[in-house]
């Protein structure tokens, strides 16, 4: 078997370095705390996009919980994203039923652990980083512009439209 320098076989992921007891202690604790934090958004989120309430819960165990085990960051946090609710409602509609979409999100995160595994986030490194900051400014201006007539007290249409004038 081919190794590193130090020893270790090429491919070995070495998972040992994230289950340190050490590491683990403190862990456990913030991954409890971050699902509990988060528990009310994803029953809520749950609840808005059709899915059953179990999901919600059992969407905040493993984004809180086993993702701030498994992660091996001091900063990692991982909870819901209230703008996911619309997709999920239009997946699940659009797939027929709540278990075919269950296959696809268990199909997506098969296809993001191979790519994790093959290493393949190096490809982001190819991409100018003006362009990673071009889109982020864009989506900073389209953000200040649908608030600006609010800012100003010019509420219209205070619920926002999807165009602008």
């Amino acid at each position: 078997m081919q190794t590193k320098q130090g020893g270790t076989p090429v491919g070995d992921l070495n998972f040992r370095k994230y289950f340190l007891a050490k590491n683990l202690k403190k862990d456990m604790p913030a991954g409890i705390v971050v699902f509990l934090v988060a528990l009310p958004l994803c029953l809520g989120i749950a609840l808005a996009s059709g899915a059953p309430l179990f999901s919600g819960l059992l969407a905040g165990i493993i984004g809180g919980i086993v993702v701030g085990i498994l992660s091996g960051s001091q900063l990692s946090v991982a909870g819901p994203a209230a703008g996911l609710t619309v997709i999920v409602l239009n997946s699940i509609a659009k797939l027929g039923s709540f278990e075919a979409f269950l296959l696809a999100i268990m199909l997506a995160g098969a296809m993001q652990i191979i790519l994790g595994l093959v290493k393949a986030g190096t490809i982001a490194n190819y991409f100018p980083s003006s362009v990673i900051e071009g889109m982020l400014a864009a989506i900073g201006v389209i953000l200040i512009m649908k608030q600006f007539p609010h800012a100003v007290g010019y509420d219209k249409d205070f619920e926002g439209d999807e165009g602008f004038s």
